[in-house]
């Protein structure tokens, strides 16, 4: 219950980051994607179950706020969190560059299903525009954010980990 608590003021907490002060920080009016940092930490640091759950709430936050339908982007954040709950078994703490690997291909990833669904079908082919001026900049941004957020939350991770050991072992 503790770690559920915690995640979720963490995505209220990374929410309010993205849409408030980095939309002030914005470079050309682009900001970084901190709930996709959010949720494939949560999803190769505790699993696929994990992730899901936590890609689905960043997503849903993401529909309420921004979406015109509710259920899209906790679909595609939903799918990536899962995803990302695969790596779990190939996770160490002190490497990077899984980490870095895969939330800068869940940024891509999102970015291209957001461009499929919402341009692509609708005949909006500008493809090349889209990449140049929206993708490519906000997955540099996020990768820079990443170097600082992804440390944050594996802290809180362990820590939470350590408190459930703690209390696990209490039971036994």
């Amino acid at each position: 219950m503790k770690r559920k608590i915690t995640i979720i003021i963490i995505i209220i907490l990374c929410f309010l980051l993205q849409s408030t002060l980095f939309k002030t920080l914005s470079i050309a009016s682009i900001s970084p994607n901190l709930l996709i940092i959010v949720t494939s930490s949560f999803g190769f640091m505790r699993g696929k179950k994990e992730g899901l759950f936590t890609g689905f709430l960043c997503g849903l936050f993401i529909d309420i706020y921004y979406g015109s339908a509710i259920g899209f982007y906790a679909a595609i954040y939903m799918y990536i969190g899962y995803f990302n709950g695969f790596f779990r078994k190939i996770f160490f703490p002190e490497d990077i560059k899984l980490p870095m690997i895969l939330i800068s291909a869940s940024d891509l990833i999102s970015n291209l299903l957001v461009y499929l669904f919402r341009f692509l079908l609708r005949r909006r082919f500008a493809f090349r525009y889209y990449l140049l001026n929206i993708i490519l900049p906000e997955w540099v941004y996020t990768i820079l954010v990443t170097v600082f957020l992804y440390f944050i939350l594996l802290r809180i991770n362990q820590r939470l980990e350590k408190t459930e050991k703690r209390s696990a072992s209490k039971f036994v």
